[in-house]
């Protein structure tokens, strides 16, 4: 690798308002190879900076500018399980049986249930389908829904999103009669549940390298082998053309950012080419739910993670679990509109019930780090918090605290909680091991998000597990302590064009990190504090351009006090670039990361 971190801070900031040191992303050789990239492909300087940035080989540019579907997608049988699973579905259609497609409650569950969904009835099938509701049901399947399920007539069960930990549940699915099949992404134990087939990157034997897909991906996937399979055993025809699977892209779009998969490879592709299906607005259901979010320009990765899926996961969290598969299964636009107002309305809901419980968790948090803001974990829990809302707070505290955080809701005897990790600690191993060590009623997931579900007698220990067992890795991941930049500019360098070429590099999220730009000794000529803990400000380079900029969240902490205890003064500033388009005219903004004392 010819990437390296300089030792040397960017432009001499070794301490900033977020207690980072920021460092330059490219060291020399680096360099050579962004230079490089500039001569052999004619594009600019910094895009191909940002590239080389992101460790792009030289020969890989072409591709990594344009990913696409058809180079990238491996061929369905890679995957271990998917002959057998795509075997069972093709019997299922043909054979005209009663299908039930059983998802999870969040945006992936939601896009991988309606995916299926939607195939399955395109091609001649009309499955039934089940979201579990969070307070009652919980995680994944169970038995009383699965026996509803049977009596209804299902023969074929599809876990998306969910069933690799699922044992029990689906040994009572085969003890009633009905064979399952699994698509699903979380981490699997080295024992899996009786099905058919069990399709999941993430289990011991699978050598797919498809870990980092999403559930909705994968069913993708599932999909492409399926309609492979039928087309090949003549079921489609004139009377019944088979399905343009590319028309589900902007689901697979949505769930991969969601879910904050990382945007490598396949996902970049599925992200890149599901935002041009997505700005179609083809999907009534998206469609409506982009209306009424006033979502105005085309759509881009930060609407798909902060504006479409905190809506469709609204429904989840608070309110009626199926809505947001109903509302991305809708073919009738006033129905859609419909579903969609109330998501809209849920959400609001849900913020203000966020908020009050992140109010007092946070309390809760400083009261148990101390004035010397001593542990490795941050564990709080609340009798009559919302289940529904626990992640987030997770999230909020995550980021408060700059160290991974649980919280815990509280009903009784027994509480279910979320987790949130950064960078370099493994959640969901240390909740697995919980598991094991009988620590947990249950628990799984990924590496930087995890669910579980404790009794009070056991919070004290479950505590003292996290800490002992995720120490070193904390210690080691809050010490690196950096800002990566990308570069310098000038505000009036930031426009739209340069912008727009910078995307060419993207969708950028998890695992392909967006550029992040200095703007070296910018006066800050206002900052104001606004809506819920926001800041808001405008920086001006030394030619008098200015640059609007904004930081959510940060009204109370170390960067919003720096920056509106900066009016009137020359600051380092360092942020990404967004367009903004308002009543048809597109601008550029800043969204403020980090600011430092220019030395």
């Amino acid at each position: 690798m010819n990437i390296a971190l300089t030792n040397r801070p960017f432009l001499n900031v070794s301490r900033s308002a977020t207690d980072r040191t920021w460092r330059e992303r490219l060291d020399g050789r680096g360099a050579q190879t962004a230079l490089a990239m500039t001569q052999r492909y004619g594009i600019s300087e910094l895009l191909a900076r940002v590239l080389a940035g992101r460790e792009v080989a030289l020969d890989e540019v072409e591709t990594y500018l344009d990913p696409t579907i058809r180079t990238l997608l491996p061929d369905p049988d890679t995957l271990t399980d998917m002959a057998p699973a795509v075997a069972r579905l093709t019997r299922a259609v043909t054979g005209g049986e009663q299908v039930a497609v059983f998802g999870d409650y969040d945006v992936d569950g939601a896009c991988s249930t309606a995916l299926l969904v939607g195939v399955l009835r395109a091609a001649g099938l009309d499955p039934l389908f089940h979201i579990p509701d969070r307070i009652y049901e919980g995680y994944g399947p169970n038995v009383p829904a699965i026996e509803a399920l049977a009596a209804q007539g299902v023969t074929l069960l599809v876990t998306v999103d969910c069933g690799t930990t699922s044992a029990e549940p689906l040994a009572a699915a085969r003890r009633l009669g009905l064979d399952v099949v699994v698509i699903d992404h979380h981490q699997a134990n080295e024992a899996l549940p009786p099905a058919e087939a069990i399709v999941n990157p993430n289990r011991e034997d699978d050598l797919s390298g498809l870990g980092h897909v999403c559930a909705a991906g994968l069913t993708f996937i599932t999909a492409v082998g399926l309609v492979r399979a039928l087309r090949l055993a003549g079921h489609f025809g004139t009377g019944r053309p088979a399905p343009d699977l590319l028309e589900a892209l902007d689901l697979v779009a949505l769930a991969t950012v969601a879910d904050v998969v990382p945007l490598k490879g396949l996902n970049r592709a599925f992200v890149n080419k599901g935002l041009i299906t997505l700005r179609r607005r083809m999907r009534p259901g998206l469609t409506a739910l982009m209306d009424v979010a006033r979502l105005d320009g085309p759509p881009r990765p930060y609407h798909l993670g902060f504006i479409l899926g905190p809506r469709i996961n609204a429904g989840g969290r608070i309110g009626d679990a199926t809505l947001g598969t109903r509302l991305l299964l809708s073919t009738d636009p006033l129905e859609a509109k419909t579903i969609a107002i109330e998501l809209d309305r849920l959400n609001a809901e849900r913020q203000d019930v966020e908020r009050a419980i992140v109010a007092a968790a946070e309390l809760e948090a400083q009261a148990a780090l101390g004035l010397a803001d001593e542990g490795s974990v941050v564990v709080v829990s609340g009798d009559g918090w919302h289940p529904g809302v626990v992640g987030l707070v997770a999230s909020r505290l995550k980021e408060r605290f700059q160290r991974p955080a649980f919280a815990i809701a509280f009903n009784g005897a027994t509480g279910t909680g979320s987790g949130r990790s950064i960078a370099g600690v493994d959640l969901g191993r240390a909740v697995r091991e919980a598991v094991e060590l009988g620590l947990l009623v249950k628990g799984g997931g990924h590496a930087m998000a995890a669910g579980l579900t404790v009794e009070r007698t056991r919070l004290g220990e479950l505590r003292a597990h996290f800490e002992s067992r995720l120490a070193a890795d904390v210690t080691r991941g809050r010490a690196e302590g950096t800002l990566t930049l990308d570069g310098a500019l000038t505000a009036a360098a930031a426009t739209p064009r340069l912008v727009e070429s910078l995307a060419q590099a993207g969708p950028f999220g998890a695992g392909n990190a967006e550029p992040v730009f200095a703007f070296p000794n910018h006066k800050v000529t206002y900052a104001e504090s606004f809506g819920t803990g926001h800041v808001r400000a405008r920086i001006v380079s030394g030619d008098g351009t200015s640059l609007k900029a904004v930081a959510f969240r940060i009204a109370e902490e170390p960067l919003g006090r720096a920056l509106l205890a900066a009016r009137g003064r020359p600051m380092h500033v360092a942020g990404s670039l967004d367009l903004d388009t308002w009543q048809g005219e597109t601008r550029v903004s800043l969204r403020l990361k980090d600011v430092a004392e220019p030395m």
